[in-house]
């Protein structure tokens, strides 16, 4: 690489092409886009990230410079926007972005083609809608803002309504991503509701943790302003995950006390708004209410070493059974005695993945996973001592676990086989059970919980 590549990359980064006022973003969002200069930016076409990754520092920085000479032939800024004609490398940010919310406005052209690349993929579509276009064989005239690139007939490849304004005015994104779970709002209208955007790089696993974001230059001019992004939150993600999944939770956790839960009730304590496990202690903590079909919602945080879990459908037995042994069943369901992996629907682990004391548990004991009968993906928890949010979905026999904003877990448990359990399937008596109580089965810890909201949900 040499010191005159570097300059040239260094300049052209930071050259003014028309001065302007800095730009405002709302509160709590950073302007990408400075209205004045290509800070922040480089230019890099539609190029895999897995490719990326593997090149040599030296060469990425050789890629990258050489890409934004040519991107540079063809962008310009004019009056505060980004203005492209149509061709060259894709304008990209230095920075990679996981949780965000985006907002930009965008105008382009009859015939044009182009996007915004999340995470380095893409892409949410932006084209032509009218007939004139000649593209409503692939989509066109549903407009823009769908997840173009999502396979055919899944969630969010097509917009949910038509939303674009006539060319020549200004259109504007609002564009929510937690996970692989994306949301937008085209000009205030949901195009796009809670769909798992797909990894078009590699459709076998999810998408990428983080990645740049890409203005797409595709066929006709285009230009950009008001490129604002907030960086969210667990606590922010969790809202937009509640919200894209319907209405109807409901806040089970006071964050006062322990009003509405039973079970274990010495064995947690509220500390500045935060549910916690005693150390050395727990046992079962539950809701009053029994639960039939419902979804859960809630942060969580792991000490080093945590283990924790979510009781599904824990039981309560009849305290006035004839039978002395149901009746003392009975009795340990009340205090929160009762092993939820094996009397309840199931365990849910919670669950520090990367304690050394835990690298060789099975593979169904780890984080997320249906304990001992059907095993969660791994590599989605945030480090140690950061907060995590997840939603539980129980709809009859199944049972869906989004971590992070990741499906780690789609399982039905009448359908488990006994070669993928680790004990044997008799064992786990109440895996069949349709009610019963939620709760959290402390195992010694201080994992901690907040934000927790029920919604119960309606049988099909």
């Amino acid at each position: 690489m040499t010191r005159l590549s570097v300059l040239t990359l260094l300049t052209i980064s930071l050259v003014s092409v028309t001065l302007k006022a800095d730009v405002t973003p709302p509160p709590g969002f950073t302007a990408i886009f400075n209205g004045k200069n290509f800070s922040g930016w480089h230019g890099m076409g539609h190029f895999s990230p897995y490719a990326l990754d593997k090149l040599s520092p030296v060469d990425k920085l050789k890629k990258r410079v050489a890409d934004t000479e040519k991107a540079m032939v063809h962008w310009t800024i004019e009056n505060g926007e980004l203005v492209n004609d149509g061709k060259g490398p894709y304008l990209t940010t230095d920075k990679e972005y996981g949780d965000i919310e985006l907002r930009l406005e965008y105008k382009t052209v009859a015939k044009a083609d182009s996007g915004v690349y999340l995470r380095a993929t893409p892409q949410v579509q932006i084209w032509d809608y009218t007939k004139e276009g000649g593209k409503w064989g692939i989509g066109a005239d549903k407009g823009s803002g769908g997840l173009w690139n999502n396979s055919k007939g899944a969630k969010g490849k097509d917009p949910l309504v038509l939303a674009d304004k006539p060319f020549g005015e200004w259109n504007k994104f609002r564009i929510v991503q937690v996970g692989e779970h994306t949301s937008i709002w085209l000009n205030g209208k949901l195009v796009v509701n809670n769909a798992v955007m797909e990894n078009f790089w590699n459709r076998k696993i999810p998408l990428r943790k983080k990645g740049s974001i890409q203005l797409q230059t595709h066929g006709g001019e285009i230009r950009w302003r008001n490129v604002f992004v907030k960086e969210l939150s667990s606590t922010e993600a969790l809202n937009h995950l509640k919200r894209g999944e319907g209405k109807g939770f409901e806040k089970a956790f006071n964050g006062k006390d322990l009003t509405g839960w039973a079970g274990a009730v010495n064995g947690y304590e509220v500390v500045d708004g935060i549910l916690k496990c005693k150390r050395k202690s727990g046992g079962c903590l539950f809701t009053e209410k029994e639960l039939f079909d419902f979804q859960v919602a809630f942060e969580f945080k792991l000490p080093p070493g945590g283990n924790n879990g979510l009781a599904i459908r824990y039981p309560q037995r009849d305290l006035n059974h004839k039978d002395e042994k149901v009746r003392k069943q009975a009795e340990n369901d009340k205090a929160g005695r009762t092993d939820t992996a094996y009397s309840g629907m199931c365990e849910l682990q919670v669950l520090d993945n990367t304690a050394k004391g835990y690298a060789k548990l099975a593979k169904q004991q780890y984080h997320g996973s249906a304990y001992g009968m059907t095993a969660a993906k791994r590599g989605y928890l945030k480090p140690v001592g950061q907060w995590n949010n997840q939603i539980v979905t129980v709809k009859g026999h199944t049972i869906k676990v989004v971590l992070n904003g990741y499906t780690i877990l789609d399982t039905d448990l009448s359908k488990v086989k006994q070669k993928d359990a680790m004990a044997s399937l008799a064992k786990f008596k109440g895996r069949l059970r349709l009610s019963g109580r939620f709760g959290f089965a402390g195992h010694g810890s201080p994992v901690s919980f907040k934000n927790v909201y029920i919604r119960e949900l309606v049988r099909d």
